[in-house]
């Protein structure tokens, strides 16, 4: 019975929740780490501001020209309230570019990051010498494959985002399931930079996806708080890095036999 109820979904899902904080942690007790962490953090931070900047001039220059004005108290309590809802859908459009964009340029360095991290966890140094010709060979191969992920992520989302024109729950529909793609996206996103380098297939960490998926929905949701946090968002893509490859070596995909070619 205590087995049963140390791993049910709920504590599963608060288990992978709490392991980008605990990357924090990780982090800090490994100093070896922090130089593979600098870059990503000033791209987080270029990239954030550049959006949020971007994002405020596009709000101020255009979204509140739409917003009707009058002098009634009607007309100004409807200002104030599209004045909101305009704010907010400006801050979501920041947050998922941020999202897309600082994963995508960042990734070789998070491809590293994670590399090293492994390297730390299993206590065995790559064989492989760091050469700048090497790392951006991977860096092509890295961006190619993020540029089709994050394709396909935005070309969903914005079916999902159909489902706002239908009557009645389509508000609520779009943003449950807005919410699930997120957070889905983000543990695949961070995951696969571990699986890349075990040649893991798409169809093998889309089955360990799915055989651990409160984990990893816990896991996908504490990246998204970290997202959404002033100041932590800008390091919230490498904690993000290490706590998946923390997640992949605690929780190991089930051994199967091997696929059919």
């Amino acid at each position: 019975m205590a087995n049963i109820l140390l791993d049910n979904p709920m504590t599963r899902f608060s288990k992978g929740f709490f392991y980008p904080f605990r990357a924090g942690k990780y982090l800090v007790g490994h100093p070896r780490l922090w130089k593979f962490v600098l870059i990503p953090f000033v791209i987080n931070v270029v990239v954030f501001s550049s959006l949020l900047y971007f994002g405020v001039l596009f709000f101020d220059s255009y979204v509140l020209k739409l917003v009707p004005t009058g002098e009634t108290w009607y007309w100004l309590f409807l200002y104030y309230t599209l004045w909101a809802v305009a704010a907010a859908v400006t801050g979501v459009l920041v947050f998922f570019a941020f999202t897309v964009v600082g994963n995508l340029i960042a990734s070789p360095f998070n491809d590293l990051l994670s590399e090293k991290t492994e390297e730390l966890i299993i206590g065995v140094q790559s064989e492989r010498k760091f050469t700048l010709a090497g790392f951006w060979l991977d860096a092509k191969r890295i961006l190619a494959m993020e540029s089709k992920k994050m394709a396909l992520f935005v070309f969903a989302m914005l079916l999902l985002f159909c489902l706002n024109f239908l009557p009645g729950i389509g508000n609520l529909l779009f943003s449950l399931l807005a919410f699930l793609l997120t957070i889905s996206f983000l543990a695949v996103e961070y995951l696969s930079f571990v699986t890349s380098r075990k040649e893991i297939t798409f169809r093998q960490l889309r089955r360990h996806f799915f055989s651990r998926f409160a984990l990893l929905a816990g896991f996908g949701t504490g990246v998204f708080v970290l997202l959404a946090i002033p100041f932590l968002n800008f390091v919230s893509i490498p904690l993000g890095v290490i706590g998946a490859t923390l997640v992949w070596f605690d929780h190991p995909p089930d051994s199967s036999p091997a696929e059919p070619e």
